[in-house]
């Protein structure tokens, strides 16, 4: 008894043994039961949801906070193919040394890291000099002071957080490493809070040595105004007029924050060829080698013999 071919597309397939392979072009977009269909339709629905309701929740609280939205700025560090600003990275690592170091601290930041970035190594390490650090203990078991290395870090004026609260009246000045990343809005709301202080509004209270500032979380901040018109000399003649010297402290506060920054931005442009290639490759595999295999169904059907007792 010959072998019956399941097959709709081929009439004939491959005869070995007694047995035909027949094979039945099919489908390869084939959809699921419908259940799994509706399940996976629900499953999206409410990830969907829940994400609105997170979102909507969120949003409700940044509106019931009485503060200024900062609104984003064209800088040069956030085109695609550009990278930081390093002339107004050098003028802000000024404005750092003479109006916020006598505050706030750069503790991640080591003077080395000035080095082929805003300063030569010669005039890092006379920046480094500048600090005096305590070290120890030496042969006698006591501390001793010494000038600044390129490998030490940019610390603040205060011994201990106690100390730093009561200079300034119960505030904290925060370490300035990460701040760009710590506070949403990033370098757009750091630049915003340095030039729109304004005067106190009616109804607004303030405590003492406090400041208003429409940008900052309930409008009395605990740091004062401190950049104003020609307070900074630049070397190179750019002006200094209080929003350049607020550019130039933000763009260098940036690349304190995310130094890779323009690492990764190089690693991506050698990379973009390599993913076209990649990515035409793959295009061509799928639409002219697997394609044709993932759309034909081979069938291993067994010749049906009558045996005589």
């Amino acid at each position: 008894m010959a072998a019956r071919v399941i097959s709709r597309s081929y009439s004939a397939g491959l005869l070995k043994n007694g047995n035909r392979i027949a094979v039945q072009k099919v489908n390869s977009f084939s959809t699921g039961p419908t259940l799994k269909v509706d399940k996976k339709c629900w499953i999206v629905g409410t990830l969907a949801s829940v994400t609105g309701g997170v979102w909507y929740a969120l949003e409700s609280v940044n509106a019931s906070d009485p503060k200024a939205m900062p609104s984003p700025l064209p800088w040069t560090h956030k085109d695609l193919l550009k990278g930081y600003d390093h002339a107004s990275m050098r003028r802000g690592y000024e404005v750092y040394k003479q109006v916020c170091a006598s505050c706030h601290s750069l503790q991640y930041l080591a003077y080395r890291h000035l080095v082929g970035q805003t300063h030569t190594e010669e005039e890092a390490k006379a920046e480094a000099a500048e600090m005096t650090v305590v070290d120890g203990p030496d042969d006698t078991g006591a501390m001793f002071e010494r000038p600044g290395r390129l490998t030490d870090y940019i610390t603040g004026p205060y011994k201990n957080e106690q100390e730093a609260r009561f200079t300034n009246n119960g505030a904290y000045p925060p370490d300035l490493s990460l701040i760009v990343l710590a506070r949403k809005g990033g370098e757009d709301y750091i630049f915003h809070l340095l030039t729109n202080y304004t005067d106190t509004p009616a109804g607004v209270k303030l405590g003492e040595g406090q400041a208003y500032n429409p940008y900052f979380p309930g409008g009395a901040i605990g740091m004062p105004q401190v950049i104003y018109d020609g307070l900074v000399d630049y070397a190179d003649g750019t002006p200094n007029s209080a929003s350049q010297l607020a550019k130039d402290v933000v763009t260098f506060l940036t690349w304190v924050a995310d130094r890779s920054l323009e690492d990764r931005k190089q690693i991506g442009i050698k990379a973009l060829p390599i993913l076209f290639l990649m990515f035409a490759g793959s295009w061509y595999a799928t639409r002219f080698i697997f394609k044709p295999l993932k759309t034909t169904k081979y069938e291993f059907i067994s010749r049906i013999r009558k045996q005589k007792f």
